[in-house]
């Protein structure tokens, strides 16, 4: 299915807790990249860090108690490799709960910032690292940028904050594809 579709179908779905939609925080991040001047892969990245949420789940198992998808950074980053997407993009995808797992570990002040629902799914999904898996973490390659998204990630949840339209980014899109 055309990323144009996806959004099409569950954008205006409400972003699991949040005042926003799918939609809206996608292009809130987005924008946010643009304006700290990430290159485009990066940009790409935070436009479809959730995309995962957006993709169906098999059974209800895979749902975190009303907050989106159980494993979505996976889900979204294998299925943006299926369809030719660099593996930085995936990368930054794949681990930007990480980010936020590495964080409430080595800044324990993190969790006050959290929002609600980021809270609640942070025990979905490990809770804090512990000292060995920020290490292993620490010596990604992408670590900087994905601790980008991730900053990105919490403060795209603003009411009508006005962005780009999503033919911005999927056009965006298209160029960084493989």
């Amino acid at each position: 299915m055309p990323i144009a579709q996806i959004f099409a179908k569950s954008g205006q779905d409400e972003y699991y807790g949040e005042p926003v939609t799918q939609l809206e925080h996608a292009l809130q991040c987005a924008q946010l990249a643009e304006q700290a001047g990430a290159d485009d892969e990066t940009v790409v990245a935070a436009f479809l860090h959730d995309i995962g949420h957006l993709l169906p789940v098999e059974s209800a198992e895979g749902y975190m108690d009303g907050y989106g998808t159980v494993d979505h950074e996976r889900l979204g980053a294998d299925f943006l490799r299926q369809r030719g997407y660099s593996e930085k993009i995936a990368q930054l995808i794949e681990h930007h709960v990480n980010a936020k797992r590495y964080l409430v570990f080595k800044h324990p002040e993190y969790r006050v910032r959290l929002s609600e629902a980021s809270t609640k799914t942070l025990l979905f999904q490990g809770g804090p690292m512990t000292a060995d898996e920020a290490a292993q973490f620490e010596k990604n390659p992408y670590f900087r940028e994905i601790l980008q998204v991730r900053g990105w990630d919490e403060r795209a949840k603003e009411i009508d904050l006005p962005t780009p339209g999503i033919e911005h980014y999927l056009a965006l899109c298209e160029r960084v594809r493989r």
